[in-house]
């Protein structure tokens, strides 16, 4: 059975999404803040998050950065925010989805499902599996350990931003549109939603360049997308 955590302050809501997701078929524990959702995700194995942001004692945004240090588990967020600020803090920080409240619970359960196909069903062959370490000048990406090095030292990314350096490191000579990025490292279809796409690249490049103002590692290629620096 798929196991959820729902990370919600509210009972009233609390209770209405459980009963819900239960008779859909998941398992779902419930934590009432973000330190009691911290301390479950240290003690349990869970196989997707479901995410308020205006959590007592630890807010979702401090509670999804921790997460996203350890893990890749889909993260959906729902909250009350509703600016395009909040989404793209909220994708940046590596959330897979963000639904609006109010929401309805069809569409709730629609998006759990499609952020466990995004990491079961739709999961790329392993090919990529064949290469565990990839270099580039001096960027190292270690697939199987999903660890990025630049000159030795360890740089933390999220699930989206280490996908899509990925892309660009096994195709060293290609560029890719947005439409083409989001394809491949959101496995979802493409809505012409591009400040989820500008929001990852801008903090991947803050993370990976010696000066983001000037890239190297990640290139814009005029009316085309992105691609990887040629050194």
């Amino acid at each position: 059975m798929t196991k959820i955590m729902l990370v919600e302050d509210d009972p009233a809501i609390a209770e209405m999404v459980v009963h819900y997701m239960q008779k859909e078929g998941f398992e779902v524990i419930h934590a009432l803040d973000g330190e009691e959702a911290l301390r479950l995700f240290g003690e349990e194995s869970f196989d997707l998050i479901l995410l308020d942001l205006m959590l007592p004692n630890l807010n979702g945004m401090d509670f999804l950065k921790l997460v996203r240090e350890k893990s890749y588990i889909p993260i959906v967020i729902v909250s009350a925010k509703d600016s395009d600020i909040d989404k793209a803090l909220g994708l940046g920080f590596g959330a897979d989805d963000y639904l609006t409240k109010p929401y309805s619970l069809i569409e709730l359960s629609a998006r759990i499902k499609a952020a466990l196909r995004r990491v079961t069903e739709y999961s790329p062959p392993n090919k990529e599996e064949e290469t565990v370490l990839i270099h580039t000048h001096e960027v190292t990406l270690d697939i199987k350990n999903f660890q990025v090095k630049k000159q030795g030292r360890e740089i933390k990314l999220t699930a989206k931003e280490f996908q899509i350096l990925k892309l660009f490191m096994m195709n060293p000579k290609r560029a890719f549109s947005k439409e083409q990025i989001y394809r491949t490292v959101w496995k979802d279809e493409y809505h012409g939603d591009e400040n989820a796409i500008n929001v990852h690249i801008s903090r991947l490049r803050e993370k990976i360049e010696d000066d983001p103002s000037s890239p190297r590692y990640v290139k814009t290629v005029w009316g085309i997308g992105y691609k990887l620096g040629e050194f």
